[in-house]
């Protein structure tokens, strides 16, 4: 079921018929180190994140994401997988790749030098071979669906929060409801100016929510989530938003990750609220990534 109108999803999310019923965080989780970091130009068309202004020093990226693969590590086990020069975004590998239990699902990217990274043959043997997953790969599609960039999961409900723009468009979503398995799709667009739906919304283990308002095209849309959440949300605003307060993940049920300037963004009246629904927040400097146009949970693909 894939729903637009947000007082339609209220309607339809009742506990009883979407109780939680599969895990709410990975069981394991990969990063692509950054080789040779640089700023891919043909990602800036349509990602206002990025800052073209800047030289980054790719060894202070490279120690920044080792720290990051490291620190995560303490949460779950994470293994990294090596970067290629050819692919200067390969290092938001939670686009490309994604994970359902028994299944490697590999997205549909907007730009061709992402599309460089779904054919990674020694990502896709790790699940196939070493794993045993079958594989749903949409690369060759005529769609767009760039995978948990797109599509925020609430993943112990099995529903879907999956933002319209370039990276995403409505055949791209139906594809993604259908290889992640979803029984519930809330679909809406992006406010013009947003890329990806995990800059503007994180939902933590299926239980409360971080969200920027303004990265919505229609107010009615993030209300409705922070209510489905029964008002476990923080709202979080543009400045907060730029900082990447929005792009945070729960690798397990107690705490939250997120860059070193997102979490010095949020306010102690945010952090208190946190701590309130049993979070702790985990930071980490990623200051010469987060050039690129991502941050902590762009970095990160989950193994389900």
């Amino acid at each position: 079921m894939i729903l637009t109108d947000p007082a339609a999803f209220l309607a339809a999310f009742d506990e009883e018929r979407f109780p939680p019923r599969g895990p709410s965080t990975a069981r394991a989780a990969f990063t692509v180190a950054p080789a040779d970091f640089s700023l891919a130009a043909e990602s800036a068309r349509d990602n206002r994140y990025m800052d073209l202004s800047a030289a980054p020093d790719p060894l202070r990226a490279l120690a920044e994401h080792a720290g990051l693969t490291r620190r995560i590590g303490a949460d779950l086990p994470t293994l990294c997988f090596p970067g290629d020069p050819a692919c200067p975004d390969g290092i938001f590998p939670n686009n490309v790749f994604a994970t359902a239990p028994g299944r490697l699902i590999v997205g549909r990217m907007r730009h061709a030098v992402r599309r460089r990274e779904a054919g990674r043959a020694d990502i896709r043997a790790f699940f196939t071979g070493l794993l045993g997953y079958r594989t749903i790969d949409l690369s060759q599609e005529s769609f767009v669906a760039e995978l948990t960039g797109a599509l925020v999961i609430d993943r112990a409900r099995g529903i879907g929060y999956c933002g319209l723009s370039e990276r995403c468009d409505r055949a791209g979503a139906r594809a993604m409801q259908a290889a992640f398995g979803l029984r519930l799709m809330f679909c809406f667009d992006l406010a013009p100016s947003e890329y990806h739906t995990n800059v503007v919304l994180a939902l933590l283990a299926g239980r409360s929510a971080i969200i920027a308002p303004d990265g919505f095209a229609d107010p009615a849309v993030p209300d409705a989530i922070a209510r489905a959440y029964g008002g476990r949300a923080v709202f979080i605003d543009a400045a907060q938003k730029r900082a990447y307060a929005g792009n945070a993940i729960s690798l397990t049920p107690q705490r939250v990750w997120m860059s070193e300037r997102a979490a010095d963004a949020l306010t102690p009246g945010q952090r208190a609220a946190l701590a309130g629904w049993g979070w702790s927040i985990g930071s980490v400097d990623l200051a010469t990534i987060e050039t690129a146009g991502g941050s902590l949970r762009c970095c990160v693909a989950e193994i389900y």
